[in-house]
């Protein structure tokens, strides 16, 4: 790879995870992952300044504004973003540049929250706007409804004059973060990441009773701007907001050599796991006004302050047990329980050991002192054993050779980790198969949810899958017993397992379960079959014709119907009318080899319905903008998405284009 394409490659992906950071609050990577491959990047147009365009991420702020909580509104004061810093050498060294450049400068050294970025306007004392970072240059949104309600915004000083505007940092604290969480979880809803994640989101809602019940919290950490009173230092500006009521960061410190301000940044990093909320950094300033101005600031950051950066949290805790788990193709996985501990804003206990393999390289036991740490900020994950610290009766964790579930034998797969249930019979497969069968992707059987599978099999009404069509010769009984409910709700549920009987085809293939089979390998297939009879009759070369089927897919389909209890299981479906033809004959492969991305809202068609004519006729849906993808399909408020396709040359077409692709 050219020094030119891994330029061109790193800024493709550090401007996906900057949409995905400042637009959508979904990170995928932890902010260290980040700050390293924006270091690269900075190191490679260093040493190649030719290379560097103005859209490069090293020349601007980050993020765009978005128009979800309110109109777009003109910055007074760009926003702008900190420099960050990694070691002691690079924090000394920034010392030393301001000692050398300013008489006698006095630092500051305070908490970096982890938050979203917001500033306060305030005309003669009255609150008057709140706006968010946006671009950092031009733009942001105005988000004053939701600011009031804030608990710690203040809507009117106490000694006014004629212009103040300050800058802070939205943030939610671990108790009302968890409290948020557990109202999602109640409700079903899906559970944030963490709490700067649901910080920004709530910020962002259009409803501002959202944000008061989620209860989140301000600190000011900057003066951005004032006409009327004038502030010589950052601490007596803070004096003064505290004297209004103001939350400023918590305690600051003022430093006046580098060793003190290393020593600032090592205490704030020693108690960072205390802290009621999370911080991601500390931040070192020029506590004078004047010398911030003589300093000045590039296009992106101040020169007069930075950002030192910790490693990513990790902390030490012990392993209790190992629970198993039975999937639904009988894999057993392997889950670690440990003492909770809290990182990255929210109390963790569990954790993935994967397989067998991963177990013995970790040379992990049950009373272990582990390493845990979070993927992307996000996913737990074990890193390495504290050896020092075992205990002498530990020994290496073996996963069992019967089932945890059905105590049948396990077997190890032929190439593969894992360790997988021989019964085709256990009742841990059976419901987690019949749970995708129902499922959306599958033959989409509206109301037949978990408990009721559960409680279905525990009473055995259901054996196989081919049971479900036969619980109607049950309904008395069913009525009775009140595993579906009262009479009305039993047979709203009868009624629409007998309407899923005239599904196509591909509905019922992509539920039976067969490895690598899912919605989209399931349309394919039966595309080209026509029914299931005529897949069940395929020989594997007859397999490999089909588009997107490989020999390991061929081999677990033509497997799939040789297995003597799966023929006598889709005999029983056909004898109870369940449908085993496609009458797809729209199809085709006009969009084959194509990938789409939808966005916005359509003119006639809805998202899925969108989706569903590209892939009948042979095309790829994804639900995010790469260099991968060939076309956007935008309609009305089209987001960060339309900006993203933009920046990397996708083709962008209306509904009416992805109609006369198909139609042409």
């Amino acid at each position: 790879m050219t020094v030119e394409e891994e330029i061109k490659k790193l800024r493709e992906e550090i401007e996906y995870h900057i949409n995905r950071y400042y637009n959508d609050d979904e990170p995928e990577i932890s902010d260290y992952e980040y700050d390293m491959m924006m270091n690269h990047l900075k190191e490679l147009e260093a040493d190649n300044p030719k290379l560097v365009t103005p859209d490069s991420p090293t020349q601007k702020v980050g993020g765009v504004a978005k128009r979800e909580a309110g109109s777009l509104v003109k910055h007074n004061v760009p926003m702008l973003s900190l420099r960050d810093v990694f070691s002691k050498e690079e924090v000394i060294s920034f010392v030393k540049d301001m000692e050398n450049a300013l008489e006698n400068p006095e630092f500051v050294v305070e908490y970096k929250i982890d938050g979203l970025s917001m500033s306060l306007r305030y005309d003669n004392g009255k609150l008057v706007m709140a706006e968010t970072r946006g671009d950092g240059i031009e733009f942001g949104e105005d988000v004053t409804a939701n600011a009031l309600m804030i608990k710690d915004v203040v809507s009117q000083l106490k000694d006014p004059f004629e212009y103040f505007e300050i800058r802070g940092e939205v943030y939610m604290t671990n108790d009302s973060f968890d409290a948020v969480n557990k109202s999602q979880e109640l409700m079903g809803k899906k559970l944030f990441a963490n709490p700067r994640n649901c910080a920004a989101g709530s910020l962002r809602q259009l409803d501002p009773n959202i944000v008061k019940e989620r209860n989140l919290s301000l600190f000011i950490f900057n003066l951005q701007e004032s006409r009327g009173r004038e502030f010589k230092t950052h601490t007596e500006c803070y004096d003064y907001m505290k004297s209004q009521g103001i939350k400023v960061i918590d305690n600051y410190r003022v430093c006046k050599t580098a060793d003190e301000v290393w020593q600032a940044i090592c205490e704030i990093g020693d108690k960072r796991g205390e802290l009621g909320y999370d911080i991601d950094g500390a931040v070192v300033k020029i506590n004078d006004y004047a010398q911030r101005s003589i300093m000045g600031a590039t296009s992106k950051v101040p020169k007069w302050a930075v950002a030192y950066k910790y490693p990513p949290e990790e902390k030490e805790t012990t392993l209790l047990d190992v629970e198993l788990s039975v999937g639904r193709t009988g894999r057993i996985n392997p889950t670690a329980v440990f003492s909770p501990i809290r990182l990255c804003g929210t109390t963790v206990s569990r954790a993935t050991l994967h397989n067998q393999d991963f177990i013995d390289d970790l040379d992990i036991g049950i009373g272990d002192t582990i390493v845990v740490y979070k993927s992307g900020e996000i996913i737990p994950k074990i890193k390495e054993v504290v050896k020092d610290k075992r205990p002498d009766t530990t020994r290496t964790y073996k996963i069992p050779d019967v089932c945890p579930v059905c105590g049948a034998p396990t077997h190890r797969d032929k190439d593969s980790s894992n360790i997988v249930c021989t019964s085709l019979s256990c009742p841990a497969q059976l419901e987690n198969h019949l749970i995708n069968f129902v499922g959306r992707d599958a033959m989409d059987i509206k109301g037949f949810g978990a408990a009721y599978i559960i409680d279905l099999v525990k009473e055995g009404y259901i054996k196989d899958i081919s049971d479900i069509y036969k619980l109607s010769d049950y309904r008395d009984e069913l009525i009775d017993k009140g595993i579906i409910g009262k009479a009305k709700n039993t047979d709203k549920l009868l009624n629409v397992i007998e309407e899923s009987k005239s599904n196509d085809a591909n509905m019922l293939l992509s539920g039976l379960g067969i490895p690598n089979v899912g919605k989209t390998a399931a349309k394919t297939l039966m595309k080209h079959f026509k029914s299931i009879d005529n897949l069940m009759s395929a020989g594997i070369e007859g397999l490999l014709e089909v588009s997107d089927i490989g020999e390991i897919s061929a081999k677990a389909i033509y497997d799939y119907f040789q297995d003597d209890n799966n023929k006598a299981i889709l005999l029983r479906l056909k004898e109870y009318g369940v449908n085993m033809s496609s009458e797809s004959t729209e199809a085709s492969d006009k969009l084959s080899g194509l990938t789409f991305v939808v966005t916005g809202t359509l003119p006639t068609l809805g998202r899925k319905e969108a989706a569903a004519l590209i892939e009948d006729n042979g095309g790829k849906c994804s639900g995010s903008v790469s260099k991968k993808t060939n076309y956007l399909v935008a309609g009305e408020n089209a987001g960060s998405k339309l900006n993203k396709a933009r920046e990397l040359g996708i083709e962008i077409i209306t509904e009416e284009q992805l109609f006369d692709m198909v139609n042409n």
